[in-house]
């Protein structure tokens, strides 16, 4: 069975990942290397890259990461998806509750 690798988009879970051409303007803080917790979930489990070339970098409000190579975000619950080289923005799946007329985050 041959492996897809998202080039665009990627969802795992409550986690949701967009392809960005360009590092975006602003100051840079590199949050971790190696062993990225792009996020920890509800049930204890975290979504994970563990890359020697990897970066998760925050700029503002924006989470990102940056691969130099193909690399593969894990979750135990969830099967892994490889993600092309790149820049890649991370963000959480959002529901309207139209009881409570607001958004709120998915959880995983």
């Amino acid at each position: 069975m041959k492996t897809k690798i998202a080039e665009r988009t990627a969802q795992q879970g409550d986690v949701i990942l967009r392809r960005v051409e360009s590092m975006p303007a602003g100051s840079q803080k590199t949050l971790a290397t190696k062993r990225l917790v792009v996020a920890h979930g509800e049930s204890g489990h975290s979504h994970v890259i563990e890359d020697d070339e990897a970066e998760l970098i925050q700029i503002g409000e924006r989470m990102l990461l940056k691969l130099s190579r193909q690399a593969a975000i894990t979750h135990e619950e969830h099967k892994p998806i490889t993600l092309s080289p790149g820049i890649w923005e991370v963000g959480r799946v959002t529901e309207y509750d139209w009881f409570a007329k607001m958004p709120r985050r998915v959880t995983d």
